[in-house]
């Protein structure tokens, strides 16, 4: 592991990731995705994640180096573990409409959205990036998530052909992901800041000044035709490459290559999204909190509004105007770094809720964190209290994202 405890930030992030590494998949088989032979090579540190073999971080950087190196210059992310499908048919907006919250049947070709999955109770089964394309809907969502998803998504799909619908479903089983730059995951080569833009415009050959965020196109890398979208998970001025994966190593090689741009893992990518206020399923959303609630109802397009249509919107709409009990906020906390699960609560000592992501922040060299709280201590500038090891420490509701973003608008 690298030296980089200089800061007096704890060494949390290799905890902090270990902690997000791995519950369930302890006892099972691991799966690799196409990139695991090339993170071992690059003296990848792998740790089990939402069913995978996952780099946590590489032995060149550690991964506070690695996250401060993203926000600076360019880094790869392997996501190629993330589920990605594809649905063609005239109904195929229609079909998904029932089950997200956006507005598909005006998103523009070449555009995409972030969206969630939602159940009868409202709930956020799990969100996902859509992209409209030519001749079909490009779905991005989460690895953890991905049985689920399937057999909700196969449930209703069956219904609706038995209506007549006109839709067929299949996953993308013959591509992997890469992230280049330092944004959310749904191809595996993630690069962040200004140099992500350089080292693709190296591969592609075009300049991408008109290659704005949340939109995607077919393009050329060094001779092999990739979908690329313009996104992040980080905050970050991003790229997402779903890649032939015969080709995998052969693109984050070439992209390897150009000057500031280094292997990042599971570590930076959590503390990088941590600072963009980003949620991470399972953490910060579930099936029992809403898009309201989560602070997402920007993503309930306002036609979705006026005509609901998918599932749980009966218990969603109403929230928009009336309001919720909990909210989802962000919260700088004094002393030792708040984790998940550690409870929120007022100065005179009522609990209030409870911290779902949390740690110390390498930009700010503050200690970060979300959570949910009752309504009326949402207010920015709350004084609140968050019980760290047993000890109050002082916290207040600050304003997300934390790390002012840099998406290429």
């Amino acid at each position: 592991m690298a030296s980089i405890i200089s800061h007096r930030l704890p060494v949390l992030p290799l905890r902090s990731a270990a902690r997000l590494a791995s519950r369930a998949y302890a006892s099972e088989v691991l799966k690799k995705t196409a990139l695991y032979d090339f993170h071992v090579k690059h003296g990848g540190k792998m740790v089990p994640f939402a069913g995978y073999s996952m780099p946590v971080q590489y032995s060149g950087l550690g991964v506070l180096a690695s996250h401060l190196h993203t926000r600076e210059g360019a880094s790869i992310f392997d996501v190629s573990h993330m589920l990605q499908t594809r649905l063609i048919g005239k109904d195929r907006n229609r079909f998904f409409e029932t089950l997200v919250v956006a507005d598909l049947e005006n998103l523009p070709v070449g555009h995409a959205t972030l969206s969630v999955f939602t159940n009868e109770r409202g709930g956020i089964i799990d969100d996902t990036v859509i992209m409209q394309q030519h001749d079909s809907l490009y779905v991005v969502s989460n690895a953890g998530c991905a049985d689920k998803d399937l057999a909700h998504i196969h449930a209703h799909l069956k219904k609706f052909q038995d209506q007549g619908g006109d839709v067929e479903f299949n996953v993308i089983a013959d591509h992997s992901s890469t992230k280049c730059i330092s944004n959310r995951p749904p191809v595996p080569l993630p690069k962040p800041g200004p140099k992500a833009a350089q080292a693709l415009q190296t591969l592609v050959g075009q300049d991408l000044t008109d290659f704005k965020f949340m939109t995607g196109s077919l393009l050329k890398l060094n001779g092999v035709e990739c979908h690329v979208a313009r996104s992040g998970y980080t905050g970050e001025d991003g790229f997402e490459i779903s890649v032939p994966t015969p080709e995998i190593v052969f693109i984050t090689e070439a992209l390897l290559r150009y000057p500031g741009v280094e292997m990042a893992g599971l570590g930076a990518r959590d503390s990088l999204r941590l600072e963009a206020g980003l949620c991470l399923y399972g953490h910060d959303l579930d099936d029992t909190i809403t898009p309201v609630e989560a602070g997402l109802t920007w993503t309930i397009a306002k036609r979705r509004r006026q005509s609901g249509g998918f599932l749980g919107s009966s218990i969603i709409l109403p929230q928009i105007k009336d309001g919720v009990t909990r909210r989802r906020v962000g919260l700088i906390v004094e002393g030792a770094p708040a984790r998940e699960g550690a409870e929120i609560l007022t100065p005179d000592g009522n609990r209030v809720g409870t911290v779902t992501s949390g740690g110390p922040s390498p930009s700010l060299k503050k200690n970060i964190a979300m959570g949910y709280v009752a309504d009326g201590q949402h207010k920015l500038g709350t004084p609140l209290v968050v019980k760290v090891r047993g000890k109050d420490q002082s916290a207040r509701v600050v304003k997300m994202p934390f790390v002012e973003a840099k998406y290429y608008k």
